[in-house]
C-alpha cells in the first residue's frame, strides 16, 4: 500500500471519529509474503492494504480490534514464525521465514470546542492545536476568524473546524461529537449565558468551562436556576473559573496556558 493510500485510510478513520490500528511489517527474516514496510490499516469493520494475508494478517487484525476497546492502548510488536510446525489460530503459513509486525493503535482523540476566539481564545487555540485532538473554533465575529488571523494555526496537529455563526453560536453544540469539551469565553456576556443554558440542556457533552469572575458567575447561576429552570446539580456541571488554581496571571497567554494544562490533565485522568 502506497504512503498516500494508508495515510488516506487513517484520515478517513479520523474524519469518522472511528478507532483503528496501523499494522506495519517491521522486520522480515527469511521468506515472507510481504517485505518490511508493508502496511495495513484496520477499522472497526473495514481494512485497507495488506501485511501478507493468512494467519499473520488475521491475528494482527484481531489484536488491533481487541485494543480498540481498551482505554489507553499502547503500541506493541507481534512475532510470527512461518513454518508448518507452528499451531496458528487462522491456518498454516509455511513460507519458512519469520515476521515482526508493529501494531500502532489509532484511538479516537478528544474534542474541544472554544466558543469565542478573542485574545484568550486564540492563545488557547495555539496551544491545543499542537495536540492530537479535534479542535472547534466558534465565533460570531467574521473578522476574528479570518485566514490571516488564524494563520498562526497553520502547523496544527489537531483537526481544525472553524464555525462562523453570526446569530446563534449555541446551534453548533448539536453538531459536536458526544463527549466534546466546551470552553465558553465569548466577547458578550449575553452570548456566554445563552451558551451555558444550551450546554446544560445537552445530554452528551463532556466538561463545560466558563471564563469569568465570581460576580459574573453569581449572576449566571441565578439566571440559570430562575429563567433556565436548571437544578443546582445540573448547574454544577459548569466549571468556573477555568484553569489551574495556582496560576493567577491575567495575561491572555498565561490564562491560556492555565486552561490548556488543566484540560490536558483531565484527558490524562480519563485515559487512566
Amino acid at each position: 500500500m502506497s504512503d498516500s493510500t494508508w495515510v488516506a485510510a487513517v484520515a478517513r478513520l479520523r474524519a469518522r471519529r472511528e478507532p483503528g490500528g496501523l499494522l506495519t511489517v517491521a522486520a522480515v527474516r527469511g521468506h515472507a509474503p510481504r517485505r518490511a514496510g508493508a502496511k495495513l490499516v484496520v477499522g472497526q469493520t473495514e481494512t485497507w492494504g495488506s501485511i501478507g494475508g493468512g494467519n499473520i494478517e488475521a491475528v494482527a487484525i484481531d489484536r488491533a480490534r481487541e485494543l480498540m476497546g481498551t482505554p489507553a492502548p499502547e503500541p506493541e510488536l507481534m512475532e510470527f514464525a512461518l513454518t508448518d510446525k507452528v499451531t496458528n489460530r487462522h491456518g498454516v503459513q509455511c513460507c519458512g521465514g519469520a515476521v515482526t509486525v508493529l501494531l500502532e493503535p489509532l484511538p479516537v482523540g478528544p474534542v474541544v470546542a472554544i466558543f469565542g476566539v478573542g485574545h484568550v481564545g486564540l492563545e488557547l487555540a495555539r496551544i491545543l492545536a499542537r495536540h492530537d485532538l479535534d479542535l472547534h473554533l466558534i465565533d460570531t465575529r467574521p473578522d476574528v476568524l479570518t485566514d490571516e488571523r488564524l494563520g498562526v494555526l497553520g502547523d496544527a496537529v489537531a483537526q481544525l473546524h472553524v464555525h462562523h455563526t453570526p446569530l446563534l453560536p449555541e446551534e453548533v453544540l448539536a453538531e459536536l461529537p458526544p463527549g466534546a469539551h466546551i470552553l465558553i469565553m465569548t466577547h458578550d456576556h449575553a452570548e456566554d449565558a445563552a451558551l451555558c443554558d444550551a450546554a446544560l440542556r445537552a445530554t452528551d457533552l463532556g466538561s463545560i468551562g466558563l471564563i469569568g469572575s465570581a460576580a459574573k458567575w453569581a449572576r449566571f447561576r441565578q439566571r440559570l436556576a430562575g429563567e433556565g429552570g436548571h437544578a443546582a446539580a445540573a448547574i454544577d456541571r459548569i466549571t468556573t473559573p477555568i484553569g489551574l488554581a495556582g496560576i493567577t496571571g491575567k495575561e491572555p497567554a498565561t490564562i491560556a496556558v492555565s486552561v490548556a494544562a488543566n484540560l490536558l490533565l483531565a484527558f490524562e485522568q480519563q485515559r487512566h
